[in-house]
């Protein structure tokens, strides 16, 4: 086996991507709590903080080395941010920051929010499947209306492989279609929390397929820093999505896979990228 890095991550502060997002969530500081009742933010699930083992060193170059790493006890959504959650946020809030970054596709084909009379909402059939066409942006935005945040790269694999080094959520047999929803057309999305067979060892879902999910990391080469640039919000970077899309093939699965070949601007949305929050 090969020579593992240990690595321990503190607990992180966490920035937001510009003076308009700063003041946004600055904004909300007051407010979180007094407007809870309005808000669908979804169930979230405690993960204990802990060792773990990171990367694969046998899987692609992103994904080595393998190492070790200590994360501190955080809570992360059960399923991903839906368009009837999203819709609410857009309402609340609308549709792109002060300084004019966008947070939502609106007027993208593959957009399943749209506006019908003075509202924001979901289309018919939609409403409870994963919200894409958010850009990284809108997914920070979201979460910090919550009191939330973006999960980090090393917080997302942690809720996935847990402690055992699994190579997929479930386990280590192969997905199929009780497990996964992958392999399928362009915007053929499901329900969120449908497939309990492909639950984590925390109870979480859909972290296979059904949609790639934004991270707060950065895109950068392994061992994971959070102390190296890559959770520095604030900063214009290619953003990491893991999971696995509703259109990836089984190699995409894994809980190890970063997303490499899937494009991702993080000032744009795009068809098969969502999020889910934590904090």
């Amino acid at each position: 086996m090969p020579e593992k890095l240990i690595l321990m991550i503190p607990q992180r502060d966490y920035f937001f991507p510009s003076v308009a997002a700063v003041a946004f969530s600055l904004s909300f500081v007051g407010q979180i709590h007094a407007a809870a009742d309005s808000k669908d933010s979804g169930e979230m699930v405690r993960v204990p903080g802990g060792l773990f083992l990171m990367g694969n060193s046998d899987g692609p170059e992103d994904e080595r080395p393998q190492h070790q790493i200590n994360v501190a006890e955080f809570f992360i959504d059960r399923t991903p941010v839906t368009n009837a959650q999203y819709a609410q946020f857009l309402n609340a809030e609308g549709t792109q920051a002060a300084d004019g970054q966008r947070w939502y596709d609106i007027d993208d084909n593959d957009a399943r929010i749209h506006r019908r009379g003075d509202q924001w909402t979901a289309d018919a059939g939609s409403e409870n499947h994963p919200v894409v066409e958010a850009s990284w942006y809108g997914a920070v935005a979201y979460c910090a209306w919550l009191g939330k945040r973006l999960p980090s790269e090393a917080e997302w694999e942690k809720s996935a492989r847990g402690t055992d080094g699994r190579k997929y959520p479930w386990g280590n047999e192969p997905p199929d279609r009780s497990r996964a929803h992958f392999g399928a057309g362009w915007n053929d999305l499901r329900p969120v929390g449908g497939l309990p067979k492909g639950a984590s060892p925390y109870g979480i879902l859909d972290l296979a397929g059904n949609g790639w999910e934004w991270v707060s990391s950065a895109y950068l080469p392994y061992p994971y820093n959070p102390n190296d640039g890559r959770e520095d919000l604030t900063r214009l970077q290619v953003r990491v999505t893991r999971g696995g899309g509703h259109d990836s093939p089984p190699d995409e699965l894994t809980t190890t896979q970063r997303g490499r070949q899937v494009s991702r601007n993080p000032r744009g949305g795009h068809h098969n990228i969502g999020f889910r929050c934590a904090r």
